[in-house]
């Protein structure tokens, strides 16, 4: 599973990451949708207190696709990124990945908020 999301590691980054569904993947909204369906417990409390604008009235996305990347949450008015890492991102590996990721969404203006579960 994890091979395939990290395949943007070998795609030209574009100056900004597409917006419209029509420019996103299949590949990668069947996936986005898979995560969906497999929330962690961590992720579906968050998502409990985001949904339906709940929070400051703000509308957030769940594993929402943004370059070739899946977040955990995305607001669009804020450009605002939010990630829950779990146990797997204490590799140094996956680390590695995360930060890579997180430097490619951040070139795009979109900020980055990051909490261990």
């Amino acid at each position: 599973m994890f091979g395939k999301l990290w395949l943007w590691q070998s795609i030209t980054i574009p100056t900004s990451p597409p917006v419209s569904s029509s420019s996103i993947t299949e590949p990668l909204k069947s996936t986005a949708r898979r995560l969906r369906k497999r929330q962690t417990k961590s992720e579906k409390l968050l998502w409990q207190a985001l949904r339906n604008r709940q929070l400051s009235g703000l509308k957030f996305l769940r594993q929402n696709p943004i370059g070739h990347s899946i977040v955990d949450f995305y607001c669009h008015e804020n450009r605002l990124v939010i990630e829950i890492d779990g146990g797997i991102h204490l590799n140094v590996d996956v680390k590695d990945r995360d930060k890579f990721r997180q430097k490619m969404i951040e070139d795009y203006g979109i900020r980055f908020f990051r909490c261990t579960a």
